[in-house]
């Protein structure tokens, strides 16, 4: 189960969804991660722009919010994948509709190009 940041503060339930997605880069390693389990590395380049400093604090705060789930397996070199857990799945399934009005209202044309997110 995730960490509530702000225990009691919040007024509603967007309230507390904005909490755990809250951030400029949350949203598109969500995105990313619906596709498949990433490495570092290759999610980092699914999101261009962001910093390796920004992506390790939100990885971390979706991992702590149960959003993403983190897999280090022992290996040498070591290997780490990241992927979403069945709370992340049911996020980005409550994203898809925002999703989607972002491609018919602020993005036009985009339709053909996007996948259904």
């Amino acid at each position: 189960m995730g960490a509530v940041r702000r225990p009691g503060a919040y007024v509603c339930g967007i309230d507390a969804a904005m909490d755990v997605i809250g951030g400029r880069w949350k949203v598109l390693i969500l995105w990313a991660l619906d596709e498949r389990p990433y490495r570092f590395g290759e999610l980092r380049r699914q999101v261009p722009g962001v910093t390796e400093k920004v992506l390790t604090s939100h990885l971390r705060e979706l991992e702590q919010d149960g959003i993403v789930h983190r897999e280090v397996y022992d290996e040498v070199p070591p290997r780490v994948e990241y992927s979403l857990t069945p709370r992340g799945v049911a996020l980005n399934e409550a994203l898809a509709p925002l999703g989607a009005w972002g491609r018919e209202n602020v993005f036009p044309g985009a339709e053909a190009d996007a996948a259904p997110s």
